[in-house]
């Protein structure tokens, strides 16, 4: 009796099918994996695009909209105090819209890595006074042009332009426009308690 066999037996069918299906869920496996990848690399590629576009906006706003700085040392006492907050307005520096009475920020002449905080005295071609409270003769002198004569409010304990002389107004970084901590004394900052 001869038997007709049909091209695969049941058993080699059953591991064909089972191989396919091994291949398809291996396969739906590393297209997942692929997908979830590709999804994780795009989601950073975008939190990286809106940090440096973020970046590029604080950047800015800092170098010509304003910032807020911490103020420390004796020099403008009482007007500002140490550890004082206060926002520096940059719009003045660029419109070259500093006047006298107006209380800067500055690099400092000496080290750059330090910023000063002093009152304008003098613009470019006023005449100041050069010497100290306690002086027997008083000594005057022209603001060259460019520069800007800067002096602390507390004259008694300040290295200011009496020390260093007149600072470039290239180094000015910007005008101290308000207090913002203690709140007990935010507001705007006044005029000179000396009168200058």
């Amino acid at each position: 009796m001869r038997v007709a066999v049909s091209g695969r037996s049941p058993v080699i069918a059953l591991k064909a099918e089972v191989y396919y299906f091994d291949k398809f869920v291996v396969g739906a496996f590393e297209s997942l994996r692929f997908y979830m990848f590709r999804r994780t690399l795009g989601k950073t590629a975008a939190f990286v695009g809106y940090a440096i576009q973020y970046g590029c906006v604080a950047h800015c706003a800092f170098e010509y909209v304003g910032e807020v700085v911490v103020c420390s040392g004796p020099s403008m006492e009482p007007t500002i105090v140490s550890d004082d907050i206060i926002f520096s307005e940059r719009v003045s520096r660029h419109c070259y819209n500093i006047k006298k009475g107006d209380v800067i920020i500055a690099k400092s002449p000496f080290d750059p890595s330090m910023n000063i905080c002093k009152r304008v005295i003098g613009l470019e071609g006023d005449k100041v006074c050069t010497s100290g409270a306690s002086d027997l003769f008083q000594t005057h002198t022209y603001v060259p042009l460019g520069h800007i004569w800067v002096e602390g409010d507390n004259r008694q304990n300040s290295s200011d332009s009496r020390s260093y002389g007149p600072i470039p107004y290239a180094l000015i970084r910007g005008r101290a426009c308000l207090k913002l901590w203690p709140p007990h004394r935010a507001g705007t900052l006044g005029g000179s308690p000396t009168r200058r």
